[in-house]
């Protein structure tokens, strides 16, 4: 003889199956609202393996100006080098009306008691820029009607800067250190002239 209850048990579980059915439906349609993106501070993990450091076995001044001619010798412009920073940029442009600026922020301090020592803190900004071209116009003035814009064929280019951003740790920063390593290698061994342009007018020329 059927029983009710299991009449009723049966429909239960398929309601339910029904329900959930149409739950993963709902989820996976892609007209739903995509979920918020994560927020940028997240990512910031703060660990001791992620880094923009370096420990030289030297001087402050010998660090930072071995900075300062690793930046020089990659076609760099500096804007600042004096004891314990040095500041550089350079321009790209890998496409047609993209331009590209990588400038460094470097600074040393000493590290050790005796002051031979130091750790060289590098980060690297990366701003891109797009080519803008407004159209410009030139007023004439005319008798009896007065001034008038007559819009001209020239045209006036600007550069807009649409990204900018820290280049993250890695091998960007690595080939950077290891030919900072090799050039305090050089100036401890002498071969970088015996003084620095650090203690004083980077701008006079070595002899």
């Amino acid at each position: 003889m059927f029983s009710p209850l299991f009449a009723r048990t049966g429909f239960q579980l398929l309601l339910l199956s029904l329900l959930s059915g149409c739950a993963s439906k709902i989820s996976l349609n892609p007209l739903s609202p995509p979920p918020p993106p994560k927020p940028v501070y997240q990512s910031e993990r703060f660990q001791a393996d992620e880094t923009f450091s370096r420990l030289f076995d030297a001087s402050v001044d010998d660090t930072c100006e071995a900075a300062r001619r690793a930046l020089l010798s990659q076609g760099y412009v500096l804007s600042l080098a004096n004891k314990g920073m040095v500041k550089g940029s350079k321009g790209f442009q890998p496409e047609g009306e993209v331009h590209v600026e990588i400038s460094f922020n470097i600074v040393c301090v000493p590290d050790g008691s005796n002051g031979q020592l130091s750790t060289a803190y590098v980060s690297a900004q990366q701003d891109r820029y797009v080519l803008k071209k407004s159209p410009n116009s030139t007023s004439i003035g005319v008798s009896a009607i007065g001034s008038i814009s007559v819009p001209l064929s020239s045209t006036q280019d600007s550069l807009v800067k649409v990204a900018s951003e820290t280049i993250p740790a890695g091998a960007f920063y690595d080939r950077f250190f290891a030919l900072m390593q090799r050039l305090v290698r050089e100036l401890g061994n002498g071969e970088g002239g015996g003084s620095t342009a650090l203690d004083g007018d980077n701008s006079t020329p070595q002899r």
